[in-house]
C-alpha cells in the first residue's frame, strides 16, 4: 500500500468513525450541560496530555464567547468554589490528576462534568453529567488509521466545537462578537 493510500484510509476512517461517534452522544446530556455554562460563576477545564490539549482549545473558545474560562493548573487559574463549572476530559476516566480535579471540585460544590470513553469511570463518579464517548473500535483499521486516543480526542474536539456553535446561538451573539475577543496581538 503507497504512502498516499494510507493518508487518504486514515482521514476516511477518521471521518466516518468520528461521525458515528458523536451522533451516539446524549442530546439530553448536551442540554444538561448547556444549562451549567448558563448557571456557573466560572469555567473551569482539565485534562492531562492530548486530552488535555483539547480541554485548552475548548476554554479558548469559550473566552470567545465572553466565559469566564480557566484552565486547571495554569499559574493564572483562581481557584474553583462552590457554583462553578469544571469541565474534566480524560478517554480512560481515570487519570489520577483528573480523578483528583473532578473529587475536589465536587467536593468544593462545583458541577462537574466529565467528557470520558468509560461510562463507569472514576471521574465519572463524581460528575453531574457525564459524555460518553463511546470508541469501542478494535478493528485493525482502528489500530493502523486511528491509533491509541485517536478518535476519542478527535471526537470530542468536534463535539465542544459543536457545543460552541450551540452556545453562541443561545447567547444571541455573532462570529464578529467572538473575533472582538479574541486575541489581538496576533494580527
Amino acid at each position: 500500500m503507497t504512502k498516499k493510500m494510507i493518508f487518504n484510509n486514515s482521514l476516511n476512517y477518521i471521518q466516518s468513525k468520528v461521525s458515528e461517534i458523536v451522533e451516539k452522544v446524549s442530546q439530553n446530556d448536551i442540554k444538561k450541560i448547556k444549562e451549567l455554562f448558563f448557571n456557573s460563576n466560572h469555567i473551569f477545564v482539565y485534562g492531562a496530555g492530548r486530552s488535555g490539549l483539547v480541554a485548552k482549545a475548548f476554554a479558548i473558545r469559550l473566552v470567545h464567547l465572553g466565559f469566564q474560562t480557566f484552565v486547571i493548573g495554569e499559574t493564572i487559574t483562581q481557584p474553583v468554589q462552590k457554583g462553578d463549572l469544571v469541565v474534566i476530559v480524560s478517554g480512560s476516566g481515570e487519570t489520577i490528576p483528573a480523578v483528583m480535579t473532578a473529587e475536589i471540585s465536587h467536593n468544593l460544590g462545583a458541577n462537574v462534568v466529565s467528557i470520558t470513553a468509560k461510562k463507569k469511570s472514576e471521574i465519572a463518579k463524581f460528575a453531574d453529567v457525564t459524555l460518553f464517548i463511546s470508541i469501542d473500535y478494535n478493528d485493525i483499521g482502528r489500530k493502523q488509521y486511528a491509533p491509541l486516543g485517536t478518535l476519542f480526542e478527535a471526537s470530542v474536539w468536534i463535539l465542544l466545537d459543536a457545543m460552541i456553535a450551540d452556545l453562541l446561538d443561545s447567547k444571541n451573539e455573532t462570529e464578529d462578537i467572538m473575533r472582538k475577543r479574541h486575541a489581538t496581538l496576533e494580527q
